[in-house]
């Protein structure tokens, strides 16, 4: 089931990141910030999260010419997000998927500068007629993704990466933090589709959770790729939250029983869930992919 999978991740990152290229130098031009925008966003990346908005839109007949665009938004959000955690001041990386990190690569001011361009354009694309013509459902979009970005979402749960640092930090505690720096994202992964079909709202709490729980296990893995892996595997830095004595999973669980842990929290939200799972078997097998990577 696995590598059924990662084919048809693979499959579709190839053709994302042509049509992600397409819009990007479409809306940019040749100045020096937007080679530093293009480089960052286009250096490489598994393309988990337009491979996530594409199965939650064909549970919906999203048409594609709408979620593509919705998965470009989002992959660029997390171009600059990587952007700013790899700088001195954040999480100090030099490599970003196995290159140069935008710092490195260009210099701090013009990585700062991209990152924070790229943000920009992901609403200018978001909020674009193309992307949907109800101008209430856009407005919608662009409420939801603003508030999976903030103090609240990705930037809160990066201040608390921050100021966890060094210190014991309980389970309960570092399980939000990761629903916030990581979850947050992923949620707008598989509610955008969703607010772009006009589900029910019970329907939109379900994806809303599936992408939390989606996005938990996902750091939980990186975080426990970062101990066990090696750049040419990761693409970054190996080893660098134990150096920077990060509060993470490790902290509290063996390899064996943060597996556990992963599959106990799977597996109590499918049996919670089970209609939605039954009538959507995609999505029970993308988190068994994703616990089976915590080898």
């Amino acid at each position: 089931m696995n590598n059924s999978i990662n084919i048809d991740i693979y499959r579709e990152k190839k053709n994302f990141n042509g049509y992600f290229k397409k819009l990007l130098t479409a809306n940019l031009s040749d100045n020096y910030l937007d080679k530093v925008m293009l480089y960052s966003a286009l250096n490489g990346g598994k393309r988990i999260r337009p491979y996530l908005v594409k199965q939650f839109s064909l549970l919906k007949n999203v048409k594609y010419a709408y979620y593509r665009r919705l998965a470009v938004a989002i992959e660029i959000i997390h171009s600059y997000s990587l952007i700013h955690d790899d700088l001195p001041s954040m999480d100090n990386d030099d490599f970003r998927r196995g290159k140069p990190s935008a710092h490195i690569k260009f210099n701090e001011a013009q990585a700062i500068l991209a990152g924070d361009s790229l943000h920009d354009l992901a609403f200018e694309i978001l909020s674009n007629v193309k992307t949907h013509p109800s101008h209430i459902i856009r407005i919608n979009l662009v409420n939801q993704m603003s508030k999976s970005l903030g103090s609240c979402g990705l930037a809160g749960g990066q201040s608390l990466d921050l100021l966890y640092e060094t210190k014991k930090v309980s389970l309960n505690k570092v399980s939000k933090m990761y629903r916030m720096k990581t979850g947050e994202l992923f949620k707008f992964c598989c509610i955008g589709p969703f607010i772009m079909a006009n589900v029910t709202k019970k329907e939109l709490e379900f994806a809303s959770k599936y992408g939390e729980i989606f996005g938990e296990i996902f750091q939980i893995v990186d975080d426990h790729l970062d101990i066990v892996g090696n750049i040419n595997k990761i693409g970054k830095t190996p080893g660098k939250d134990i150096k920077q004595k990060k509060s993470t999973f490790s902290n509290h669980f063996k390899h064996k029983n943060i597996k556990q842990y992963c599959n106990r929290i799977s597996e109590k939200f499918i049996n919670n869930n089970n209609y939605y799972f039954e009538k959507w078997p995609i999505l029970r097998n993308l988190l068994n992919y994703l616990t089976d990577q915590l080898i």
